[in-house]
């Protein structure tokens, strides 16, 4: 039976706006702020639970000890180095692998039935090497992957189509980094494709993309980190897993025969329910948007 505990490993900024948000969702019973000073988190714990008048009670706890997240029914990692202005998410790499080497096999240990959903960058290579050290079932593990960068580009999209960006049906796939791609071949506004939209444009759509793949860039330049938009994602995808909506988004799972992919992880739409990733749809690509995902697919293995 689902508990509804959520623990938090690594609470740093992205970690504690990932907690912030979940809170004020209502639908957790308990949320584990895991972290290896524990006498930094108190006041974080103590932060929250001085909100808890305004929202619906939850039990916090603060600890760095392991066995407080047994029994979790989602672990959410957001431990580990993060983006600096001018390195880009691939950077990180060796740093953030050793941290994973050290966190995964503990999670595993005391919570082998949460599901597990990996934020640290770059998320699909850590996302794949979790996958592979874990010996979990293959979904039971994934990353946030392009749910975000899809977020930013449907925004971006929705500035110069002047329509609700819940309205439009398209997907940023592949790498949640320089490597991924819009796919526009099979993208629809009220049933209607993109592309034939009266105010559409190419020009526009490409200018769009860039805005949205070049986001943290710019937010880390500006104020040193991105986490907002990060943590209301990670709370969606919480409550996704948690209400067992079956909703689909672009997250990154490990790839077998994916359009011809197989052997790393990168975002397609999945089905995410109590589970976590229960299926992943074949989206329609075409020749173009197929060579960007081999592509994206080639990169990312050189740093596995």
């Amino acid at each position: 039976m689902k508990t509804n505990k959520v623990s938090i490993i690594g609470c740093g900024k992205v970690g504690m706006t990932c907690a912030y948000s979940m809170l004020h969702r209502g639908n957790i019973n308990e949320i584990v702020l895991f972290g290896r000073n524990k006498e930094g988190l108190i006041g974080e714990e103590l932060d929250l639970e001085h909100g808890l008048s305004f929202l619906s009670h939850t039990k916090i706890i603060a600890t760095a000890n392991y066995d407080d997240i047994a029994n979790s029914d989602v672990v959410v990692i957001s431990a580990g180095d993060a983006q600096l202005p001018g390195e880009t998410r691939l950077d990180l790499t060796r740093k953030n692998i050793v941290i994973m080497d050290d966190i995964i096999p503990n999670i595993v240990k005391v919570a082998p039935e949460a599901v597990i959903v990996m934020v640290t960058n770059p998320v699909d290579v850590l996302t794949y090497h979790a996958y592979k050290i874990a010996g979990l079932p293959k979904g039971q593990i994934f990353g946030t992957g392009t749910t975000l960068d899809t977020a930013r580009f449907r925004f971006h999209l929705s500035q110069f189509l002047d329509i609700n960006p819940t309205s439009i049906h398209t997907y940023i796939l592949g790498e949640h980094g320089d490597n991924s791609f819009p796919v526009i071949s099979s993208a629809t506004v009220g049933g209607q494709s993109l592309t034939s939209l009266n105010n559409y444009s190419e020009t526009k759509m490409q200018k769009a993309y860039e805005k949205a793949k070049n986001a943290a860039y710019k937010i880390i330049e500006s104020k040193g980190a991105t986490f907002y938009a990060i943590g209301a994602v990670v709370s969606h995808i919480v409550s996704t897993i948690l209400q067992d909506r079956r909703s689909i988004l672009p997250v990154s799972i490990p790839l077998h025969n994916y359009h011809g992919v197989s052997g790393v992880a990168l975002s397609v739409p999945c089905v995410i329910g109590k589970n976590g990733v229960t299926e992943s749809l074949e989206v329609h690509l075409d020749w173009q948007e197929k060579q960007q995902l081999i592509k994206a697919g080639e990169v990312l293995k050189t740093y596995l």
